[in-house]
């Protein structure tokens, strides 16, 4: 005896046109959000769809939606009334220049984009797809926080988001692209990535928006005063990247995964390039001033010494007085930490060491090479830096340098004076190569502090002090700040021409390519904080 549908009156079991129709018109809402007004909303506030933004990131016809079809099970404030399909986030996979990248994006149109238990459920399952895929993760983020009307539900979600996100961490590339207001525990999940993307104007960061702090303080500010894209990027250090359009925000996370491996068992991608790995720098002999007190730009150093002159600058507009950013030369990815002359000298402070110690581990974690560019006239004075805690904060980018196993070339431009010299990947905390240019100072101080202190006395003595002063400066400067003092001792590898420098890097990170190095069996360090 036969069993028959009783909708379509076949055979149960048995795909029918009826059953295949059915399929597209629930798929056709699902894809179709919450109508067209919603859409319409969404578009005057200078935003795209959730699938428009996917569509911008992934290879066109690669997307493979996971639990589309899912939706809420809450009652109570209406919910039950309102159960639309995807429940407020989009998930999947798909490629990006042909290799797999998970994404899951917010939809501000259905309930702003807030997560509730399903909502919190499904972005839980493509974190823990990309982590077993070894692929890297990509969060469209446009959401108002945790969804009210479930209560500790939502909340609870976030921790599993936390959980994954520190679990993931240095195993697979994660990158929060911030396209909407995010408050709360929204904005904690991104901190916890590798990086941070914000469009200007309609991507809001906070924990605590306007309202709160004007309740709390009396304080009348914007969203954007408060969490703008503007203020992460100069002030608090959050964003590492700005734009201005969504469009080109998007194509810039593409390029970025271009720089990056898809996990940590795998090294970056290799693209050919026609830029000649011999090509002599000689620019440089006119970019770099010979006297140390005279600014330049690092970053036409920079663009001078890599393929094409192509690079991305991570943290641009924050702690500018460091440079960092991923490059490729030979066609192989490197991260640059570079000392920047234009802004404070090139002095490490409070907020450049956080910037570099973090972009070290990040290279570190990724299997990119570090190239360090030193010209830095050493940690900056003063009662602010002091107690703002210079001492743990510089700490950090010494842990990183110390602890990173990847290959590691570091080259002094000009001067390298005293603490930040040896923070700055010396070869005493684990260099794999030090090289300088003939214009090199590596000193524990300038030439100027250091006869004061040595010669105070003969200084003071003399009929002529100013003169003295003089005599003494020649005498420290000739006797231990000449460019070959370091590499008598063994402390640099070699003394080179500036015009080789893009040569003798390509050279030295191809030996160092196989580089194989353990550090002490543990749990994990306990870096500075």
């Amino acid at each position: 005896m036969s069993v028959t549908d009783e909708v379509t009156g076949e055979p149960a079991g048995e795909v029918t046109g009826e059953h295949l129709a059915g399929l597209a018109r629930i798929r056709a809402r699902a894809e179709a959000g919450p109508g067209e007004q919603a859409t319409r909303a969404q578009h005057a506030r200078g935003k795209l769809t959730p699938r428009e933004r996917i569509a911008l990131l992934l290879d066109p016809g690669s997307f493979q939606e996971v639990e589309q079809l899912r939706r809420h099970r809450a009652s109570g404030f209406g919910l039950e009334h309102k159960r639309p399909y995807t429940d407020g986030v989009i998930t999947g996979w798909g490629t990006v220049d042909g290799r797999t990248v998970f994404v899951y994006a917010h939809d501000f149109r259905i309930f702003g984009g807030s997560l509730g238990e399903a909502h919190a459920a499904k972005i839980h399952k493509i974190m823990d797809m990309a982590l077993s895929a070894g692929a890297p993760l990509v969060s469209l983020n446009d959401g108002a926080g945790a969804r009210i009307q479930e209560g500790v539900s939502a909340l609870a979600g976030y921790g599993g988001i936390f959980r994954r996100d520190t679990r993931a961490s240095g195993v697979i590339p994660q990158i929060s692209v911030m396209l909407g207001p995010c408050a709360g525990g929204a904005a904690y999940s991104p901190a916890l990535t590798d990086f941070v993307f914000m469009v200007r104007e309609t991507a809001q960061m906070f924990i605590t928006g306007p309202d709160v702090v004007s309740a709390v303080t009396g304080a009348q500010l914007t969203q954007n005063a408060v969490g703008g894209a503007d203020v992460h990027a100069t002030t608090s250090g959050v964003a590492h990247f700005v734009y201005e359009d969504e469009e080109t925000c998007l194509a810039e996370v593409r390029y970025l995964l271009s720089l990056l491996p898809s996990n940590n068992r795998q090294n970056p991608p290799v693209h050919p390039s026609d830029d000649p790995p011999n090509r002599l720098t000689s620019t440089l002999y006119d970019l770099v001033p010979q006297d140390g007190n005279q600014p330049y730009d690092m970053h036409k150093v920079i663009e001078e010494l890599v393929d094409d002159g192509d690079w991305l600058e991570v943290h641009e507009r924050w702690a500018r007085n460091i440079v960092c950013g991923l490059a490729r030369l030979d066609g192989r990815v490197v991260g640059i930490v570079a000392n920047q002359p234009q802004t404070l000298a090139g002095v490490l402070d409070i907020a450049a060491s956080e910037k570099a110690g973090r972009f070290v581990t990040m290279c570190d974690a990724c299997s990119i090479p570090i190239v360090t560019l030193l010209d830095v006239p050493g940690f900056l004075p003063g009662a602010d830096q002091e107690h703002g805690g210079i001492i743990r904060h510089g700490a950090k980018l010494l842990y990183a340098y110390c602890n990173a196993t990847v290959p590691r070339v570091s080259i002094v431009l000009r001067k390298a004076y005293g603490g930040a010299y040896i923070v700055l990947d010396s070869q005493s905390i684990g260099a794999d190569l030090t090289f300088a240019w003939p214009t090199n100072e590596i000193a524990v101080m300038g030439a100027e502090g250091a006869a004061g202190v040595i010669f105070r006395r003969d200084m003071a003595a003399a009929d002529d002090p100013d003169a003295k002063r003089a005599e003494m400066v020649k005498q420290y400067k000739s006797e231990l700040m000449h460019p070959y003092y370091a590499a008598e001792r063994g402390l640099v590898d070699d003394v080179i021409d500036p015009a080789e420098t893009r040569e003798i890097l390509i050279r030295s990170l191809a030996m160092l390519r196989t580089k194989h190095a353990d550090l002490p069996s543990r749990k994990h360090g306990n870096p500075p904080q």
